[in-house]
């Protein structure tokens, strides 16, 4: 994986996750809905990752119980902080191994490469869902898909 690769897919994760937010703002979900639970991990476990790739002790829950416009104040905070971060690495960085310890108390490594995949991919996971709730709630969802996200010009 190349670093714009990576800056690609956390452009996309983004992009995703104001999106799902927006449409959570649009639907009648309660502000303690499931759907809203669930856009509250997507910010603690993107921070938690950031906290590990920095060798720093988690700064939030992993589920973490916040409102609507923390969760967008949250997301904009993130997203420059992962900005930064990013801005900081060299090609050579991806494939450097970090130690970590999980939400059970395990330890664990992996190579910040696979970190950011799986950013990506677990906020493409939880949108789903967020989706699937918005849905049986009545409302019509945010259309996340990576490729809306790049043909909206959203990534690059």
């Amino acid at each position: 994986m190349t670093l714009e690769t990576c800056r690609r897919l956390l452009a996309y994760d983004a992009w995703g996750n104001r999106a799902a937010l927006d449409s959570l703002r649009l639907s009648t979900q309660a502000p303690t809905s499931r759907a809203c639970a669930i856009t509250a991990h997507l910010l603690g476990a993107g921070r938690i990752w950031l906290d590990r790739l920095h060798g720093r002790a988690p700064s939030t829950e992993v589920w973490p119980a916040l409102s609507v416009e923390e969760c967008e104040s949250g997301f904009r905070d993130l997203e420059a902080d992962w900005s930064r971060y990013l801005e900081g690495l060299d090609a050579a960085d991806l494939s450097r191994t970090i130690a970590y310890t999980n939400s059970k108390g395990e330890p664990w490594k992996s190579t910040i490469a696979d970190v950011i995949l799986h950013v990506a991919l677990h906020g493409t996971y939880h949108r789903g869902q967020i989706a699937m709730l918005v849905r049986q709630n009545g409302q019509t969802p945010a259309y996340t898909d990576f490729i809306e996200a790049t043909r909206r010009g959203h990534v690059a």
